[in-house]
C-alpha cells in the first residue's frame, strides 16, 4: 500500500518543515505555516496528514520543543528560549515541554547530574498493552517484564546500559544502570529518549477514540484499553531486524531467532542480559553465522546486507527519522528484503507514524475476521477497505486489532 508519491505539494511542505524546525519562533500560529507553505490551512492539514501523519498544530509544537532543547542544551534561560521559539506564556512552555518529553525543562536540564529520572504520564495512561508487549518474549536477554517493571539493556556510546522503568499510577521512574562508570549527560538524554519511544509517550490516543467512539461499528475496539499507545522499539534498527526475522514464520519461532542474534551479537551486561546488537555489530556477521541458527540463507542475507547498508550510510535511518512517511516508505521498498508488510510494521514501531497498515499480517486479517465477524477472512484488498475507516490513525488501530487478539507481534 502505498502512501503516497513526490508531488509540487509535497516537497514545498518538506522545505516548510524543515523551516520549521531551523527557527519554529518565526511561525507564532499554523497559519503561518500554511502561508510559507503557499497554501490555505485546509490544504496544509491534508498534506501533513497524508506525508507526515500528524496535524499542524502538532508538527508545530514538536519543532518548538526541539528547538527549546537546542537551546537549553546551549545554556540559555528558559523564559528566553520560551519567548524565541514561539510561547507567550512560559506556564505555556512548561506544560508543552512536560506533554512531550515528560519532563519540566529543569528537570531536562539536570540530566546527568544524577543516575535516574522521573517521568510525568498522561492522564488516562494505559500500561498494561505497552508492557505485554516489551515482555512477550520471557526469555529475551535483551528486555524482562515483571508486573509494572520493565528492564531494558541499550547500548549508548558503545557500552550496555540497563534501563529500569517502574510505572505507577501518574509517574514513571527510570534507573540507569551502568556498571562502575556513573552515566554521563550523554548517555542519560539517550536513556530518556529510549525510555520516551518504549512508553510511546509522545503519542495521543484520544483523537482516534473520539473517532470510534461515534461510529456504531467501530465503538468497541477499545473497550477495556482506553489509553493505549503504539510502544516503539528502543530504537529504529531494533524494529528493522524484527520486521526481517519476523517474516513468515510463526511468533514462537521469530523470538527464538531473535534470541539467537542477540546472543550471538550482542554484547553482555549485568545480571545475565546483553544489550540488542547495534548495525555494526550485525554488519561484522557471516550468513553463515545465522544459517546455523535456523535462519534461511535469504533470511540472512537480508539482514546482515540491511545492517551493512545503516553501517556505511546507504541506509541512514537517522535522516530518514526526519523525513515524511511517504518519502520514508518509498526508501525502505528499495531495500532487499523488505515488502509492504515490513516497510509498515517498521514505519508504526519504528518511526512511530501513525497511519500505517502492514498488509498481509494474518493477525490483523484474523482480527478483523473476528471483530467485524466476517465469514471468512478479508483478503489484502478487503483489509485495506476496512482499515480506511480508521484513518488517519490507522496504527493504533492495527495494535488495538492485535490486542483483541491477545496478541501483538
Amino acid at each position: 500500500m502505498k502512501l503516497g508519491t513526490p508531488d509540487a505539494g509535497h516537497e514545498r511542505l518538506e522545505a516548510t518543515v524543515r523551516a520549521v524546525h531551523a527557527e519554529p519562533g518565526r511561525f507564532r500560529s499554523v497559519s503561518d505555516v500554511a502561508r510559507h507553505a503557499g497554501v490555505g490551512t485546509s490544504r496544509l492539514e491534508g498534506l501533513v496528514r497524508l506525508h507526515w501523519h500528524s496535524t499542524s498544530s502538532v508538527l508545530l509544537a514538536r519543532a518548538r520543543i526541539h528547538a527549546a532543547r537546542r537551546a537549553l542544551e546551549g545554556g540559555a534561560r528558559a523564559a528566553d528560549v520560551a519567548s524565541d521559539v514561539g510561547f507567550e506564556r512560559l506556564s505555556d512552555f512548561d506544560a508543552s515541554f512536560r506533554r512531550w518529553t515528560g519532563l519540566a525543562a529543569r528537570e531536562w536540564v539536570r540530566l546527568g547530574s544524577g543516575d535516574g529520572f522521573v517521568l510525568s504520564l498522561p492522564a488516562g495512561y494505559h500500561a498494561e498493552p505497552v508492557l505485554r508487549v516489551h515482555g512477550r518474549d520471557g526469555a529475551s536477554p535483551t528486555e524482562r517484564v515483571k508486573g509494572l517493571s520493565l528492564v531494558k539493556v541499550l547500548m549508548i556510546n558503545g557500552r550496555p546500559m540497563r534501563l529500569e522503568i517502574e510505572i505507577g499510577r501518574r509517574a514513571a521512574r527510570c534507573i540507569v544502570r551502568t556498571g562502575r562508570v556513573p552515566p554521563d549527560r550523554a548517555s542519560m538524554l539517550a536513556a530518556h529518549a529510549a525510555a520516551v519511544r518504549l512508553l510511546g509517550l509522545d503519542q495521543d490516543p484520544v483523537p482516534f477514540e473520539r473517532l470510534v467512539a461515534r461510529r456504531v461499528r467501530t465503538r468497541g475496539l477499545v473497550n477495556g484499553r482506553a489509553g493505549t499507545r503504539v510502544p516503539l522499539t528502543a530504537t529504529v534498527f531494533e524494529a528493522l531486524v524484527w520486521c526481517i526475522v519476523g517474516q513468515q514464520v510463526n511468533l514462537a519461532f521469530a523470538y527464538g531467532m531473535r534470541r539467537s542474534l542477540i546472543e550471538l551479537a550482542g554484547s553482555p551486561a549485568t545480571g545475565g542480559f546483553r544489550a540488542h546488537p547495534a548495525p555494526e555489530q550485525v554488519a561484522q556477521l557471516d550468513y553463515s553465522d545465522l544459517t546455523t541458527r535456523r535462519y534461511s540463507r535469504r533470511k540472512a542475507e537480508y539482514l546482515i546486507d540491511a545492517a551493512r547498508a545503516v553501517q556505511c550510510g546507504d541506509l541512514d535511518i537517522d535522516d530518514l527519522a526526519r523525513r515524511p512517511a511517504t518519502a520514508v516508505e518509498r526508501r525502505l521498498l528499495d531495500v532487499r528484503g523488505l515488502g509492504p508488510w515490513s516497510t509498515h510494521y517498521l514505519l508504526m514501531r519504528g518511526f512511530g507514524f501513525a497511519d500505517c497498515v502492514p498488509l498481509g499480517d494474518t493477525g490483523l486479517s484474523a482480527a478483523l475476521t473476528r471483530f467485524y465477524a466476517l465469514e471468512e477472512r478479508p483478503d489484502t484488498n478487503a483489509v485495506r477497505s476496512l482499515m480506511q475507516t480508521f484513518a488517519p490513525y490507522r496504527s493504533l488501530a492495527t495494535f488495538h486489532l492485535w490486542l483483541s487478539l491477545g496478541d501483538a507481534p
